[in-house]
């Protein structure tokens, strides 16, 4: 129901479907704490095959609201050090603008998009400094390609590194 048509129901109706929606949420939370996660996702796996008995088909939603679905106290202490890769990274950035801006003092335009590689610079670090392995590594090593409007970053970074010159 949307917003509009509640606010056409009288002012009884509205309570009782407020008083609806609040026993569906009490014993929602009953069953979160009594029955846990997994008895939660199967009823409301029986709710939705249900109400497609009856047509009433939910929307598909790729994309959801951002939820850590890892409890504080589950989640694995974070294996670097916060400061020191804190440092890096904005060593990598600073770095990143001014290649560009050299780049772009040469010709025009071949540069590199800094907003792209800055916006990213987190993900980058936080794979290079503990996901992405290396061809000695036992896997073998990961194949990566960087989108090349984002490279001055990764460029930055080798150049940091003393991999280019």
């Amino acid at each position: 129901m949307s917003d509009l048509e509640f606010s056409q129901l009288t002012e009884e109706e509205q309570k009782l479907l407020q008083l609806e929606r609040d026993e569906w949420l009490e014993s929602l939370d009953y069953v979160i704490k009594n029955g846990g996660p997994g008895r939660v996702k199967q009823l409301l796996r029986a709710l939705q095959n249900r109400a497609a008995q009856f047509g009433i088909h939910l929307p598909y939603a790729a994309n959801t609201p951002y939820v850590n679905t890892i409890p504080r106290h589950e989640q694995p202490r974070f294996p670097g050090n916060h400061e020191v890769e804190w440092r890096i990274r904005c060593l990598v950035r600073w770095n990143a603008m001014a290649m560009i801006v050299r780049a772009n003092r040469e010709s025009d335009g071949i540069g590199g998009h800094i907003s792209t590689f800055g916006s990213a610079a987190t993900l980058y670090e936080i794979g290079f400094n503990h996901f992405f392995k290396g061809k000695h590594d036992e896997s073998g090593g990961d194949l990566i390609y960087f989108q090349g409007h984002a490279a001055p970053g990764i460029y930055a970074r080798a150049f940091l590194e003393g991999r280019i010159t």
